[in-house]
């Protein structure tokens, strides 16, 4: 990609940017939320063309002006927002655009057989036959990753790809990508995560603001360098905070059980407490329960059973709307479905929790004047990238989408904050900030429960942690008292007490 430039009105998202993609290297590209890094690859999937600049492909010019020529010059897209239609399910996303026949008639069968076998081998596995609507936020990437090595993409852009995925998964992706590239296939990959660089890329180019700063071997570079170059100062990866002072109890669950999408229980009779004044975390194999009981816990999933208290008031059944107006805050799993509205301005989104209230309306009527100047202050606060708050949420980047409904959560000071996955897809930069907020809450004696499948921000944030397996808590325990591998044992199944033991073992040895 030589001097590439594109421009929406007066704005440049990308400004005289070049890229080379040497056959079979994995190619990192880092930059800030909002940086365009998804614009420049936008640019390469057919997504958007260029205003100005020229793409070349094993050194022929070509003109790249849809997915389907993209598809055809053999480059494939696995984008940070899902490209899936809902109501359809896995098989038919997978085959949409591409599909088999035999006759005059669809062959699926066909087409199920080449899935499983790309599944088997990349370690991938789905169920073909589920609606995307009720499969989790981890299981959609992967229908994406599919419909890529479906196709047979030479190229391959991962755009976030392991922002929804567990440890395991994530090693997993990062062994997928080094077989690919022994293949031949050439790999291009947005991550702000420094140590997936670090593991499998072999060079980095780094833009801040829609230009290029630098391209550099990753192995001669270290994560801080990479770190300070995307920011354009230093980053400190560790928060810091005085131990948790808890006071009186502020989220109480008993004996909760809730059913997924199947029918099944994905909480199973979870009880559990978090107290004003801390942070507790959930950790957990994506799949075992975390996503339906912050959804339930929310209002967005009916309990079978159990009691759920907030300050000492049964929400049990209550709506979204009753939970919120008894001071919880909710930063979701997918911001999407349950976090924003993508057809409405930044405004609307930043007021859509208070609306009712009179900061913001009178008489059934909007202030649109105090809606846009409390969207501006937020928007600054939280460094939103944004042309203005009158944009539409969908024109933002994920990561500050993601910003924006963090900005809306935390604004409000609330005496619960739920959130789940609250940095993904988020830069080191703004990761710092958003821990820094999160144990600001807490210091000011308010409750947080945190659910992250990243375990050094488990870690590094919570005060105590419950381990989930199964869609139960095999273990609540202070964050001083395990680490990252006991932790990852405890959320394969082994029980606390076996990881006693093996700690005692290794600490006689």
């Amino acid at each position: 990609m030589v001097d590439i430039s594109k421009r929406f009105g007066d704005f440049y998202a990308n400004k005289h940017i070049n890229l080379e993609l040497r056959q079979g290297e994995i190619h990192a590209l880092l930059g800030e939320n909002g940086a365009g890094k998804s614009t420049l690859m936008n640019m390469l999937s057919g997504i958007l063309e260029p205003t100005s600049g020229q793409i070349y492909l094993k050194g022929e010019a070509v003109q790249i002006d849809s997915p389907n020529k993209a598809n055809q010059l053999g480059i494939g897209m696995v984008h940070q927002h899902f490209m899936l239609i809902s109501a359809f399910t896995v098989l038919e996303n997978i085959i949409l655009g591409d599909e088999p026949t035999s006759g005059l008639l669809l062959d699926k069968a066909s087409a199920r057989q080449r899935i499983e076998n790309i599944s088997e081998q990349y370690g991938l596995r789905v169920d073909l036959d589920a609606r995307v609507q009720d499969i989790s936020v981890g299981m959609q990437q992967r229908v994406e990753i599919l419909k890529v090595l479906y196709r047979g993409a030479d190229i391959l852009i991962f755009d976030e790809p392991t922002a929804a995925l567990t440890p395991q998964e994530i090693d997993d992706l990062m062994l997928t990508l080094k077989a690919l590239t022994q293949e031949g296939h050439s790999i291009i990959i947005i991550t702000h995560k420094l140590d997936e660089i670090k593991a499998v890329a072999d060079r980095c180019t780094v833009i801040r603001r829609g230009q290029s700063i630098d391209t550099v071997d990753v192995a001669t570079t270290t994560a801080n360098e990479l770190a300070n170059m995307m920011v354009g100062r230093n980053v400190v990866f560790q928060t810091a905070k005085e131990p948790a002072k808890p006071t009186e109890e502020a989220l109480l669950v008993e004996n909760l059980t809730v059913q997924d999408y199947r029918g099944l229980n994905a909480v199973n009779g979870l009880s559990f407490t978090v107290r004003q004044g801390e942070v507790v975390g959930i950790a957990g194999i994506d799949g075992n329960g975390q996503s339906e009981l912050i959804l339930a816990l929310n209002g967005l999933l009916p309990i079978e059973s159990g009691k759920v208290y907030v300050k000492g008031e049964d929400v049990m059944d209550h709506s979204p709307r009753a939970i919120y107006e008894r001071r919880v805050g909710h930063i979701p799993e997918d911001r999407h479905r349950h976090g924003s509205i993508l057809d409405m301005s930044v405004s609307e989104n930043l007021a859509i929790r208070d609306y009712k209230e009179r900061q913001f309306s009178n008489n059934g009527f909007l202030k649109e004047q105090a809606m846009d100047e409390h969207a501006r202050e937020l928007i600054t606060a939280y460094d939103v990238r944004t042309t203005s708050e009158k944009a539409l949420m969908r024109s933002l980047s994920g990561g500050n989408q993601q910003k924006a409904i963090i900005a809306r959560e935390l604004s409000v000071h609330p005496d619960v904050l739920i959130a789940a996955n609250p940095t993904r897809g988020l830069d080191v930069g703004a990761i710092e900030f958003i821990h820094e907020e999160i144990i600001r809450q807490r210091n000011e004696n308010r409750a947080v429960l945190l659910m992250s499948f990243e375990l050094d921000e488990i870690l590094n944030v919570s005060d105590r942690i419950l381990v989930m397996y199964e869609g139960k808590i095999v273990a609540d325990l202070p964050t001083e008292e395990t680490n990252e591998q006991e932790l990852g044992l405890m959320m394969a199944g082994t029980s606390y007490e076996e990881v006693l033991a093996l700690r005692a073992e290794g600490s006689e040895g």
